[in-house]
């Protein structure tokens, strides 16, 4: 839902960034690959059980992530490639912190049993909405874009880092979600779908 309505709300915030990053020569694709290494560095302090501090990092490498777009508009950059390459961070990123996640959680099994479910869900949300595209079918939509997802996600791991258990809690909630978000996919997929 926030990936298709808050770029309109967030505009206001990271227009101006993506203007500076364009008068320093920064290109879009630069400027996904640091996200990318910057998140991925937050899930290895989030593995180390240092989920304050990696929280912090995975948000400033998933701002920088939201940073790409607008700054191709600006530079009059945006192309097919560029936007393979921001989809593709976008898996590598959100899967580093679900392994980092993971990793952390391995003397918990309840909680890393949600923990992979939750992660089979982030990971089907947009193969569902891919493989509908390819049969020219709408596949956005549903309650836990990616935009959701991580602001559960970090939030969750940054409020659990600071002492309150809320792990566990968060995780449930991305379950059932992420999980209703994939069924929301399939069905609205296949109300299109030629018989």
């Amino acid at each position: 839902m926030l990936d298709l309505r808050g770029r309109s709300t967030l505009a206001p915030i990271l227009d101006p960034i993506a203007k500076a990053l364009s008068r320093a020569k920064l290109t879009p694709t630069v400027v996904t690959i640091v996200g990318l290494v910057v998140s991925i560095a937050g899930a290895v302090a989030i593995a180390m059980d240092e989920w304050v501090i990696g929280a912090a990092v995975v948000a400033v490498g998933t701002l920088l992530d939201a940073l790409d777009g607008p700054l191709a508009r600006f530079q009059g950059t945006a192309s097919t490639r560029g936007a393979f390459i921001d989809t593709m961070s976008d898996r590598f990123g959100e899967l580093a912190v679900w392994g980092g996640l993971i990793f952390a959680l391995r003397g918990d099994e309840l909680s890393l049993m949600l923990a992979v479910f939750s992660l089979g869900f982030a990971l089907l949300i947009p193969y569902v909405r891919a493989k509908a595209e390819s049969w020219n079918a709408e596949g956005r939509g549903g309650w836990m874009g990616r935009a959701e997802r991580m602001i559960l996600l970090v939030g969750g791991i940054f409020i659990s880092g600071l002492g309150y258990d809320v792990i566990r809690p968060m995780l449930w909630i991305m379950v059932v979600l992420a999980g209703f978000t994939v069924a929301q996919r399939i069905r609205n997929t296949w109300v299109q779908l030629p018989e």
